[in-house]
């Protein structure tokens, strides 16, 4: 067990899964690690084991070094028993990417929360500029330059596209549902902000939380506003499902995230994620107090590195959520100006 004094947090685990292989975290539950080919550069695998086969939660994204590293598992550890089914617990290319090539592949069943899997269709069945014409101006009313809007556009969504599509049926699952899986119920948890219905397991009896990204130990997952919902108080409902996660599941579960190590401090965490949005809407308030500004105008503040397109796409929609929990907050007041251009000034 390792201690980090900064954040408060336990890691039983200092180094993750080497590819293919299967760690065991508990009883009846392996750990699994594929790579992304992003500054966040990997992500976790579960499999919970049922009464016959395994039960994976999440797939990876739809690339080959991701078919690579399920090939390895069904080469090695899984080759004897293999997956049973397959759950999702959001929408997000790195999570559904491969679900259709192993709902296929296994011939098995998918379960996931309805507005996941719905937008998983939407995703699939989308042209390749799905959603330019409205990400433009979109873009372009909150500030970002016209050149960095395509730069965004053409190599900021790509992530978008890389996945194999969800079957054309499923099993869905809601919050405070009961999954039985190898004589083991575990309750589902949901949450929106970082993705709209995520979905989590929670196993009190083992003190086991598979908290997907809603809840992770070094980073927090990016909650974002997108044109389809262009004043969604994202960050409000993001920091909503937080504290309800804080009152309904105990502090001393092992905590396994969608990315980083697995924990425990799950209440600790949650506070410190609680207090760094905190944070950021004081940068954003400091920001904004001596002159209104756009959302592009606002990112080099929160975001202070050099961020690529695809880091650009994101940390836009982040800045995007906390200005909109700050307008219905009345922290912020938006003042357009002459050109169409959606400023914000602190009040």
């Amino acid at each position: 067990m390792q201690h980090d004094p900064v954040s408060g947090l336990d890691f039983p685990f200092t180094q993750p899964p080497a590819p293919g292989e299967l760690i065991v975290v508990a009883d009846g539950l392996r750990w699994m690690r594929l790579p992304l080919p992003y500054r966040l550069d990997h992500v976790n695998i579960y499999l919970i084991r049922a009464d016959r086969g395994w039960v994976a939660l999440d797939t990876g994204l739809g690339t080959d070094d991701c078919r690579r590293g399920w090939d390895t598992a069904f080469a090695g550890p899984l080759k004897q028993d293999g997956l049973s089914s397959l759950i999702v617990s959001h929408f997000h290319p790195d999570h559904v990417g491969l679900a259709n090539w192993l709902v296929e592949r296994c011939g098995i069943e998918l379960t996931m929360p309805r507005p996941e899997y719905l937008h998983s269709l939407v995703l699939q069945h989308a042209p390749a500029d799905f959603g330019n014409d409205v990400f433009r101006p979109f873009y372009r009313r909150h500030g970002l330059a016209p050149d960095v809007t395509e730069i965004v556009l053409s190599r900021g969504h790509e992530y978008l596209r890389r996945t194999t599509g969800v079957p054309p049926s499923y099993h869905r699952i809601k919050h405070n549902d009961a999954v039985t899986i190898g004589g083991r119920t575990f309750q589902v948890r949901t949450g929106g902000g970082h993705a709209l219905e995520q979905a989590m397991l929670y196993r009190p009896e083992d003190r086991l939380f598979l908290a997907a990204d809603q809840v992770i130990a070094r980073i927090s997952p990016n909650v974002s506003v997108h044109p389809m919902e262009p004043t969604l108080d994202a960050l409000g409902i993001y920091l909503a499902s937080l504290r309800d996660i804080r009152a309904t599941v105990n502090e001393d579960v092992l905590v396994l995230p969608g990315h980083g190590l697995p924990f425990y401090g799950l209440h600790r965490r949650i506070d410190a994620l609680i207090e760094h949005h905190g944070l950021r809407c004081g940068e954003i308030e400091a920001a904004c107090r001596t002159a209104p500004l756009s959302v592009a105008e606002i990112l080099p503040f929160v975001f202070t590195r050099e961020l690529d397109a695809h880091q650009t796409g994101f940390a836009f929609g982040e800045v995007l959520a906390h200005v909109n929990h700050m307008l219905a907050e009345g922290r912020l007041r938006l003042e357009a100006d002459a050109a169409g251009v959606d400023r914000y000034r602190t009040v």
